[in-house]
């Protein structure tokens, strides 16, 4: 006879931890961010997270089945996040934009667990939520739906994209950090015009654009051909 299935909000744990709180999925979470900042992706394990909400480690798995689920539920957090608030306007363009900023700030207020995330689909409420909005601003805009969806796929692809490359440089040890940033003053602009013209010719507009992110920039192209399709269409 097959095992009865037990309810998932009876797998939960109702007793008081060893610090004297009853566990929920949102303060796991919550727990799992914080030690990711301070511990990296190395340093979020069942065990360390168990310590750290005072729990025995077998008592996190009434609440996700494993390590994975725990990361997409990590993913939706950060999603969640970013569109805490949000109220479409009824510009289409300035709804985009704002929504992709509103993601790609959120990833890197946590650059480790963005590296971890940003490729993955948890298929959980905020995210849903957060496609539906996407492709409401698109489809509200007058786009044929064809056209919302290739937007939609470009949009979130580019935004999450920007988003992991941008943590990664935030994830890396300062001193590589400051290793890479110092490259275009320290290599590039030294480069001689009879060698390389090019790049010398634009040494200092490289120096000054090169470590910031490029994000802006390639949004507000893609906001531009969004509006050439709109207007074509």
């Amino acid at each position: 006879m097959a095992k009865k299935v037990v309810p998932e909000t009876d797998r939960r744990r109702r007793k008081p931890t060893k610090q004297g709180v009853v566990l929920t999925e949102e303060m796991i979470v919550q727990t799992a961010l914080r030690m990711l900042h301070e511990h990296g992706r190395e340093g979020l394990t069942v065990r360390r997270l168990g310590v750290a909400l005072g729990a025995d480690p077998s008592t996190l798995y009434r609440y996700f089945r494993g390590t994975d689920d725990l990361t997409l539920a990590i993913a939706d957090e950060l999603i969640g996040r970013a569109m805490r608030g949000w109220r479409a306007s009824g510009d289409w363009r300035a709804d985009l934009r704002e929504v992709g900023l509103r993601i790609h700030t959120a990833y890197l207020n946590h650059p480790e667990a963005a590296v971890l995330t940003a490729n993955r689909v948890s298929g959980r409420a905020n995210e849903i939520a957060t496609d539906e909005a996407i492709l409401g601003i698109l489809r509200s805009a007058g786009l044929p739906d064809p056209d919302a969806v290739r937007i939609y796929q470009a949009f979130i692809d580019l935004t999450l994209a920007f988003a992991a490359l941008d943590a990664a440089s935030l994830a890396l040890p300062e001193a590589a950090r400051a290793a890479d940033e110092e490259v275009w003053r320290a290599t590039y602009a030294q480069l001689s015009p009879e060698t390389h013209p090019n790049i010398a010719a634009t040494a200092p507009l490289l120096v000054a654009r090169m470590n910031d992110s490029a994000y802006p920039t390639a949004l507000g192209m893609l906001l531009d051909s969004a509006g050439a399709t709109l207007g074509a269409g």
